[in-house]
């Protein structure tokens, strides 16, 4: 199926591995050219990849999405190398793991900063450049905790569905100015991040990374946990014209996890 997406520019933020990386991978695999962004040093890594598997257009810019000027400069660079910006693909890293009780305020200061900040400046970013051409995607990376919470992720539990609130509402204000605004929502899919929480549960429970895993798939109705191939093809989906009656949804790739209520 043609998505539409040829020649498209992409913005992805935390795209230097897992999902980030997977649905600027399906992106450039459909035609559009990619701008990737991470503050890690395997960025250039995940550019090279992406070129080789895709033979797209890639442009690697290291970002702190905590600092203010850093989104300010990594937008204006990425309009000024590719000309124009198309779709917003915002993804930021998950913050800090634990139940109420083992996190203090500091914690939640710097989690906001974060999880909800970091969206927040990105949209004022890029939405008057999208405005401007009368066209643009909105799609912010949440988790589908957002229905139901995910014990020892209290924080994330709490903090996504701000971005969920602001995203909701920016799809009534500039759907008319012909912006699509989306989230997306994976279940447990198998990533570094997925890694790190089945390797924190196994400290507190004794069991093994493994077995912690299982318990998880147990509440998945396809029985397993998904790859990032599969969200990545769900989020290029999302951000492309095949979408193009798709706007305010929170869409959810999660196996079944969390279902829909009429």
């Amino acid at each position: 199926m043609d998505l539409g997406l040829e020649g498209k520019v992409a913005l992805l933020t935390g795209a230097s591995r897992g999902l980030g990386k997977a649905a600027a991978m399906e992106m450039a695999r459909d035609g559009a050219r990619v701008v990737i962004s991470a503050r890690g040093e395997d960025l250039d890594e995940a550019a090279d990849d992406i070129r080789r598997a895709t033979g797209a257009e890639v442009l690697a810019l290291r970002a702190d999405l905590t600092k203010a000027d850093d989104i300010t400069r990594l937008v204006s660079t990425a309009i000024a190398e590719m000309g124009r910006l198309d779709i917003l693909f915002a993804n930021v890293g998950g913050p800090p793991t634990g139940y109420f009780l083992d996190l203090d305020i500091a914690d939640w200061e710097k989690g906001v900063e974060l999880t909800i900040m970091s969206i927040i400046r990105l949209c004022y970013a890029v939405v008057p450049h999208m405005i401007e051409r009368g066209q643009g995607v909105l799609i912010a990376n949440e988790s589908n905790s957002v229905k139901v919470p995910i014990d020892g992720l209290t924080m994330s539990n709490s903090l996504r569905l701000a971005v969920i609130g602001l995203m909701k509402s920016l799809a009534n204000e500039l759907g008319p100015r012909g912006i699509r605004v989306n989230t997306i929502n994976p279940g447990w899919t198998w990533t570094e991040r997925v890694e790190e929480i089945m390797d924190a549960r196994a400290a507190k429970s004794g069991l093994s990374r493994e077995e912690e895993a299982a318990k998880v798939v147990q509440k998945i109705p396809l029985g397993r946990m998904g790859s990032v191939e599969e969200y990545g093809r769900a989020a290029a989906w999302l951000a492309s014209p095949a979408a193009s009656f798709v706007s305010g949804h929170n869409f959810f790739v999660d196996g079944g996890t969390t279902q829909a209520t009429l």
